[in-house]
């Protein structure tokens, strides 16, 4: 029964796990305080003890439920909400910020079923194009939506993001309160320094700002990046370790040298996120070894909850 209802191309194995993961019924450990968690390697709990109201200001959820734009080639993960609950449970967070993936292009109708879904505790990040109504934006931000994500790395259903479309959608939220998140190459926001300066609204740097190895800190990106946070007119998120790092797992020491200048930068300007369900990686991480990094990357409790509670607090419009 159950290979006659797998979808075409969908392994035994994937089609059981994602059938648990919708039904909520993703698996425990012998031990009463381990956790195994879809799209995460391990299942022991992080050593940090998350703070109440800590938030994870940097998650997808993938349900099968809403298709994936025809412009995107590869075949989504199954990470629903229920899913997301149990990463929640391991990790200790009470607060998210669910992010359209450009796997769904400009129809954000994912991340609003889960904002509906996760209640109070959950804003959105959305994507737009640039004719988008302003019908719609409003339609977003009661949906709970406070920001916009604007991709530069890879295709959008539109195309190449550009710095004009950028500049003009700033412009249109800007009214609103809302923010900027901003996935760029280290090169990109080298050459873009003056038109990030400019912008109207607060900017959010994904993943670290993309510093590249081995350059670290002496990439011009991380310059320019810096003097933003000093002004408080940027942030930077403190996700996706995995991403840009030559030394790797456990420790990720060169992208920590770099987690760590940002933290001591600007406190005040450093949220936290997992990426769950990491879609950029075929291996997944250990979430808990990936949330312990933040007592290696600010040591100070108070910074740690300036990162995990304050400042998502403020910047996502919690109350």
């Amino acid at each position: 029964m159950v290979d006659s209802m797998r979808p075409q191309g969908w392994s035994r194995r994937r089609f059981v796990a994602a059938s648990l993961a919708m039904a909520g019924a993703v698996p425990f450990s012998r031990a009463a305080d381990r956790q195994a968690v879809l799209h995460s390697q391990g299942d022991e709990p992080p050593a940090l003890a998350a703070p109440e109201g800590a938030c994870d200001c940097h998650m997808h959820i993938y349900d099968p439920r809403f298709a994936p734009s025809p412009h995107w080639k590869n075949p989504p993960p199954v990470a629903p909400v229920s899913a997301y609950r149990q990463f929640q449970k391991r990790i200790g967070t009470s607060r998210t910020v669910v992010v359209t993936p450009s796997t769904y292009g400009v129809d954000n109708r994912c991340t609003l079923d889960a904002l509906r879904q996760l209640g109070d505790g959950a804003r959105g990040i959305a994507v737009v194009d640039a004719d988008v109504a302003d019908a719609e934006l409003y339609r977003l931000r009661d949906g709970g939506v406070t920001g916009l994500r604007v991709n530069f790395v890879s295709a959008q259903s539109w195309g190449m993001t550009t710095p004009e479309m950028l500049e003009a959608l700033a412009r249109r939220v800007s009214p609103l309160g809302w923010h900027i998140q901003i996935l760029m190459s280290a090169e990109q926001i080298a050459t873009h320094s003056a038109m990030l300066q400019r912008l109207p609204t607060p900017i959010v740097f994904d993943h670290l700002a993309r510093i590249p190895q081995p350059a670290g800190i002496s990439h011009p990106a991380f310059g320019v990046v810096a003097g933003l946070m000093r002004t408080g007119k940027a942030y930077v998120k403190l996700s996706g370790a995995y991403m840009d790092t030559a030394t790797g797992a456990p420790a990720y020491a060169d992208v920590s040298t770099v987690a760590r200048a940002f933290v001591e930068t600007a406190p005040s300007q450093v949220i936290w996120g997992s990426d769950w369900p990491h879609p950029t990686e075929k291996h997944k991480p250990d979430d808990a070894v990936l949330f312990d990094l933040l007592k290696q990357w600010a040591p100070d409790d108070g910074v740690r909850r300036q990162i995990l509670v304050d400042t998502p607090a403020r910047l996502y419009q919690f109350a």
